[in-house]
């Protein structure tokens, strides 16, 4: 199972340097957890960007996964792991989303740097 952060959605999305890495993870739908809070991210992120009609496409292509609600033992589980690891609040359930999927975390986010069953791509920045 997998799950991929909201750094790397934008980053496959917007065919960054790194996007390969997460191609294989966001590509194979019947392994792939979708946290809700990553919906609310990526589709901000984009509309700040570009505009709400792009902003619903990349939505449309994340629901092809499965979705994973906020619940209330998850969000416990995120706080946890924000007292232990000193993660903000969404990386903290993203994070704990993946831990209770038994996921791979696919991600650019240095804050997931070196911990437990993340894959890790440093952020690289555009030639030009």
């Amino acid at each position: 199972m997998n799950v991929v952060d909201s750094s790397a959605w934008l980053e496959y999305f917007g065919d960054g340097p790194n996007a390969a890495d997460f191609a294989t993870a966001i590509e194979d739908t019947e392994q792939l957890a979708v946290p809700t809070l990553t919906l609310f991210e990526v589709f901000k992120r984009t509309h700040q960007l570009k505009d709400e009609a792009t902003a619903l496409e990349a939505v449309a292509v994340m629901l092809q996964g499965r979705v994973i609600e906020l619940t209330a033992e998850l969000a416990v589980d995120a706080a946890k792991l924000s007292l232990e690891t000193g993660l903000a609040l969404a990386d903290s359930i993203i994070l704990a989303t993946a831990r209770a999927e038994d996921a791979i975390l696919w991600t650019q986010d240095a804050h997931f740097e070196g911990l437990e069953r993340v894959e890790f791509r440093r952020k690289q920045s555009i030639a030009g």
